[in-house]
């Protein structure tokens, strides 16, 4: 929980320091893709917001409402984040980059006072830096900030797929219940990547005079931030709707049991992740009909050690004895 934690206050200072600084580049330019990548750092600070929110709401105890506990508020907590703000974000930067390539020379870029929805209004004129180089300091320094914030995520997910033994990045991807981990290095890796093809557009776009350039950087802005939103809810999706661990730890959970001593059958078996790397496992368990009963709570308490030796993700143990 620490770690994920320390890797989603990264990414909000860093996703905050650069909306501002992306908003400054485009009300001297009016870039449609500097507009964009507002949009995205806007959204991503918020995004940091919902996946706090969602990790401190997860630690409250269970009660008599939830007696499994709060953990999987994350999980909510990180679709909102997929769905309403990663999916916003793309559709306005979608919106925008495509109405400048169809009208492309109106608006701000045509030269003149900018105005920003009727609240803002700038004169790039009586700036004294040719804006151009404003806005590529600008997307360097969001590339600084981002490869920071990412650096973070990426050594927590690094981490995790040390102890629970994932090959990749996209087993970890598909295996991982710590979604709140996986949604900040996501964001970091698209805005990353945003800001690089914002910055080609812009450089492209001043080199041959041709605006189509950086109004088609802001389409694939947008393509890109809803294609990963489509991914993220997926992702949780399959954890809301009660996903069970692999069946390879399953496999060892369950021989766990199998071989302690006095366990004669292992009837039925299930798991269910329950928070982010939070797991409930329930067992029907045949014991040997020879078997002490008042040996049953003992032999019971030692298997749920035994299971939580196996898997540090097992935090919740219901066995149902059958003599």
């Amino acid at each position: 929980m620490a770690g994920s934690t320390s890797v989603v206050m990264a990414a909000l200072v860093a996703n905050g320091a650069i909306a501002v600084m992306k908003f400054f580049g485009f009300l001297l330019t009016g870039s449609p893709s500097m507009l964009s990548e507002t949009y995205h750092s806007i959204s991503d600070t918020g995004n940091q917001v919902f996946l706090l929110i969602g990790i401190r709401y997860s630690t409250r105890e269970p009660d008599r409402e939830h007696p499994f506990g709060y953990g999987k508020a994350q999980f909510f907590y990180s679709f909102l984040v997929s769905v309403l703000l990663f999916g916003i974000a793309g559709w306005e930067s979608l919106k925008h980059g495509y109405d400048k390539i169809m009208h492309p020379g109106h608006g701000a870029e045509a030269g003149g006072v900018i105005d920003f929805f009727g609240i803002v209004s700038f004169d790039p004129a009586t700036f004294p830096v040719n804006p151009l180089w404003v806005n590529v300091t600008v997307l360097l320094g969001a590339i600084a900030f981002e490869t920071y914030a990412l650096a973070k995520a990426n050594a927590e997910l690094r981490r995790q797929m040390s102890e629970y033994g994932w090959g990749d990045l996209p087993e970890a991807f598909r295996q991982t219940s710590d979604v709140t981990t996986l949604t900040a290095f996501t964001e970091d890796a698209i805005a990353l990547g945003g800001a690089a093809i914002a910055l080609v557009g812009i450089l492209l776009a001043e080199f041959t005079g041709n605006e189509i350039y950086d109004a088609i950087a802001a389409t694939v802005i947008g393509l890109l931030l809803m294609g990963f939103a489509l991914a993220l809810a997926w992702q949780n999706k399959r954890l809301l709707l009660g996903e069970s661990l692999p069946s390879d730890v399953e496999g060892r959970l369950r021989g766990a049991i199998r071989n302690h001593t006095g366990v004669a059958h292992v009837d039925g078996f299930r798991t269910m992740f329950i928070g982010a790397n939070q797991v409930l496992v329930a067992a029907d368990v045949s014991f040997d009909s020879e078997l002490d009963t008042g040996d049953l709570n003992a032999d019971i308490d030692q298997i749920e050690r035994k299971l939580e030796e196996v898997d540090s993700r097992v935090k919740m143990v219901y066995i149902e004895p059958e003599v």
